[in-house]
């Protein structure tokens, strides 16, 4: 896909990597629409900027109607989680956000894209969709969801020529890996890596060298990367 003269609505995009995508989106020669559910927090000049709560479904419709030129749809917001076994309300939202929500913005959306020649939808998803940091069970299982999302919507939205990337990386310095003590990559390279992928047709974009390791191990007896990633975690 060609991003210079596309038209594209990032969610999210009022901080980190959904910041970054909707700047580079624009240096790049893109429309862009730039939400978040607090339209107040995007300090982004050359986009418009909309409010939307992605788990709101007539937030969402609201947001397709207006922005029917968009053949670019890049699905970045989410939130964290906590334990699959702790509390359930918040594994519910981690699900509501993540991977509901992100469904919904789909469903909406296919329907512009089809009208606008197909386009593409980029998925942000994670190293996580592979393998589970202590703690954030629920995060891992909703991205999981998000990458094999991705791969059932390659095929039912082949039909009217979109492509589906859906991206993988390990921890950039974002508000939600604030506390972590991980080594952390600049959400600038992260978005570029991803804009790079759409333009090549990719259906995966895995980003650095750990998250490339995560998915190798996938071929593998999961015990092995079990202890890999202890031995990682180790002081």
């Amino acid at each position: 896909m060609n991003i210079s003269g596309a038209t594209a609505l990032v969610t999210g995009a009022n901080r980190g990597i959904g910041l970054h995508l909707a700047a580079q989106l624009v240096e790049r020669g893109a429309k862009v629409y730039a939400t978040a559910r607090r339209p107040e927090s995007i300090g982004l000049d050359g986009v418009e900027i909309l409010g939307l709560d992605i788990t709101d479904p007539g937030g969402v419709a609201a947001a397709a109607q207006a922005a029917g030129d968009v053949d670019l749809l890049v699905n970045n917001a989410g939130i964290g989680g906590a334990a699959l076994l702790g509390d359930l309300a918040g594994v519910h939202a981690t699900m509501d956000v993540n991977f509901w929500g992100t469904l919904s913005m789909v469903r909406a959306f296919a329907p512009v894209l089809a009208r606008n020649g197909g386009g593409a939808i980029m998925n942000i998803a994670s190293s996580a969709s592979w393998f589970v940091f202590p703690g954030s069970s629920a995060y891992a299982v909703s991205k999981a969801a998000v990458w094999s999302m991705s791969s059932a919507l390659r095929q039912e939205l082949a039909g009217q020529g979109t492509l589906v990337t859906s991206v993988h990386l390990g921890a950039a310095d974002t508000d939600m890996m604030k506390g972590y003590d991980v080594p952390k990559m600049p959400p600038a390279d992260v978005a570029r890596a991803a804009l790079d992928g759409v333009e090549a047709g990719a259906v995966e974009v895995v980003v650095d060298e750990f998250t490339a390791m995560v998915k190798a191990s996938l071929s593998k007896d999961p015990r092995e990367f079990d202890r890999q990633f202890r031995q990682l975690l180790s002081p």
